[in-house]
């Protein structure tokens, strides 16, 4: 399959996954008879878009036809896709920004020295495929299976995936897995012609199925601020507010502070133990 013909094929699963979410009645059309399939009808998104019925078919087939933007737009604004969802859907059109090319690998030592200030509070530099690239003290005390994982694997989305120990810390680890890979694939979309990119999807896919079932639902999402719980086997539960940084295109600082005594108390003890 070459590139041009996977991207027609994510293409085509993303607008038939956010078609079939979106109801007659959530655009005042009635439920009509005989509705086979969830969501709208191809005919239904084409006439609320004001595109020719064929041509929306066409698109959704992955066919290769050109769209401007100003059809994507109507075809975004009809299937209600937020901002993100509204990118993915230009990238995989090929109205995106050029590829970013920025070694994703560098870490600079200013970058690894504010990582160190930041003492009890775990922080890590990853980059878009969720590959953990430097950490402080408190981060590795936090999440020691994942820093000492060999190099191919140390990758928190991975992780997440396949790692049981791991995977029982986060509470709400559904919710928040699923945000996960919704983010991800955002990333994906400016790299789906990079062979180590689709190489660590098919083998995750591969050894996940959770993995390959979230992935098949097309989400996409931007990084943000985040709630997480977790459950330390010695410490109990340790709550955090996440904060995503960007330092350099492709490259983010993610900052654990926690949310309150207990959880400060408990990571300097976690720390201290492990120095």
């Amino acid at each position: 399959m070459t590139v041009a013909t996977a991207k027609r094929a994510d293409l085509s699963a993303f607008l038939r996954t956010r078609r079939e979410r979106i109801t007659p009645e959530m655009v005042d059309l009635a439920p009509g008879p005989r509705r086979r399939t969830p969501g709208l009808r191809r005919e239904e998104v084409a006439q609320l878009a004001g595109v020719g019925v064929t041509w929306y078919t066409w698109l959704e087939q992955g066919r290769p036809i050109n769209a401007s933007t100003q059809v994507l737009d109507a075809i975004a604004r009809t299937l209600r896709l937020d901002s993100a969802e509204r990118q993915h859907l230009y990238r995989l059109a090929g109205h995106a920004e050029d590829p970013v090319t920025v070694d994703s690998g560098h870490v600079t030592p200013e970058l690894r020295g504010i990582l160190d200030r930041l003492g009890d509070m775990p922080a890590v530099v990853s980059n878009g495929r969720c590959d953990v690239l430097a950490w402080n003290d408190a981060y590795a005390a936090l999440f020691p299976e994942l820093v000492n994982a060999p190099e191919g694997e140390r990758n928190s989305l991975w992780q997440s995936c396949l790692n049981p120990a791991l995977s029982a810390m986060l509470l709400n680890r559904d919710q928040e897995l699923a945000r996960a890979v919704a983010v991800f694939r955002s990333a994906y979309s400016r790299h789906a012609d990079d062979p180590c990119w689709q190489d660590f999807v098919r083998r995750l896919s591969a050894e996940s199925a959770e993995f390959a079932r979230l992935w098949a639902r097309q989400d996409v999402a931007e990084p943000g601020p985040r709630a997480k719980t977790f459950k330390h086997a010695e410490l109990g539960e340790l709550r955090f507010s996440t904060t995503s940084l960007t330092a350099v295109p492709e490259i983010r600082v993610i900052v654990y502070t926690p949310m309150d005594d207990a959880t400060r108390s408990a990571m300097s003890k976690l720390v201290g133990s492990a120095q």
